[in-house]
């Protein structure tokens, strides 16, 4: 069994899907139109898939108010500092500002516009 893809139901998912394609480099695998509108972006390595759609019969999560130990989105940055500039010039908001911690890893956590927690990581060892 490998991961398809996370979903996450949100209140303008076309507009959210072109952020993460402008901005983290995803494309659009797939795409649907009323009445639930979806997006399937695909990250570079064709591996990661995210679904963002909005359906009215489930409430749309407060992401801004939920933890980002909660939830969060972890991405590999080559450059954790430029990656975090640009995303906050995209208007994402800082969380924690890029750091490495004990474990030799760099690690930043920021909010989409939406209020989704994404992390950018820069691992001392790769985990995959």
């Amino acid at each position: 069994m490998k991961i398809e893809h996370l979903g996450l139901n949100v209140e303008n998912p076309i507009e959210m899907a072109e952020w993460y394609c402008d901005n983290l480099g995803f494309v659009i695998k797939r795409k649907t139109d009323a009445p639930v509108h979806a997006r399937f972006i695909v990250d570079s390595s064709g591996q990661g898939m995210i679904e963002i759609y909005r359906n009215e019969e489930a409430p749309i999560p407060d992401y801004f108010t939920m933890s980002p130990l909660t939830l969060h989105i972890a991405f590999v940055a080559d450059d954790i500092d430029e990656q975090f500039k640009k995303l906050v010039a995209a208007g994402a908001t800082v969380l924690s500002a890029p750091e490495t911690i004990e474990t030799g890893d760099r690690l930043s956590m920021l909010r989409d516009p939406w209020g989704v927690p994404i992390q950018l990581c820069k691992r001392a060892q790769s985990l995959l």
